[in-house]
């Protein structure tokens, strides 16, 4: 390994070349460090870290012999993709109102978190709001599936679709603590709620 003296004469060496390079872009330097030479570290200086250098033998590696030497190429055509028809709604930020060519139509917004969605992409990316009425939209859309799967004749699986079966056997204590914060919250929302019904 080099040492640091070594280190320094070799970044003065190469000095001479530092103003050429930084004419053709190769160099970013930042106002008060001066000229940097960016310099790639040698194996050996490198060895000393753990594990560095593993894959370099190409035995080593976990795809080989799938791993491909060249690797396959795809025939992607370059330029911008064709401009995919918009068949649905989408949802686009204010910050970037023109669509992209290509993107998902699976959920198109619809129903109730439909609605908060619209409300939320109103506001800006950087808005606190925008991603609190997303949140909210995800969970509301939850019971709307539910809601769903109940008008379509099924029953949803609720206790295994929400992994508590698997909770239960890995992280019971969690489980517990859960289950009481949601009874003391719903609890609470139930005695304010018959407290203000009787005071009416």
């Amino acid at each position: 390994m080099e040492s640091r003296n070594e280190l320094i004469e070799h970044q003065h060496a190469h000095d001479g070349h530092t103003h050429h390079e930084h004419e053709h872009g190769h160099v970013h330097a930042h106002p008060q460090q001066g000229h940097i030479v960016p310099r790639r570290p040698s194996p050996e200086e490198l060895s000393h870290i753990q594990g560095w250098g593993a894959d370099l033998d190409r035995k080593n590696r976990p795809g080989v012999p799938m791993e491909r030497t060249p690797p396959r190429y795809t025939d992607a055509e370059e330029g911008v993709p064709e401009q995919q028809p918009e068949r649905v709604e989408v949802l686009v930020s204010p910050e970037r109102p023109g669509i992209t060519p290509l993107f998902g139509t699976v959920q198109p917004p619809s129903g109730l978190s439909g609605m908060i969605r619209r409300a939320a992409f109103k506001s800006t990316e950087n808005d606190l709001r925008h991603w609190l009425l997303l949140l909210l939209a995800d969970r509301v859309n939850v019971v709307e599936g539910i809601a769903e799967d109940l008008a379509h004749g099924h029953v949803p699986n609720v206790f295994a679709e929400m992994g508590l079966g698997a909770e239960w056997k890995h992280n019971p204590a969690g489980l517990v603590k859960k289950a009481a914060i949601g009874a003391a919250v719903v609890g609470t929302a139930w005695y304010l709620l018959n407290r203000r019904s009787r005071y009416r």
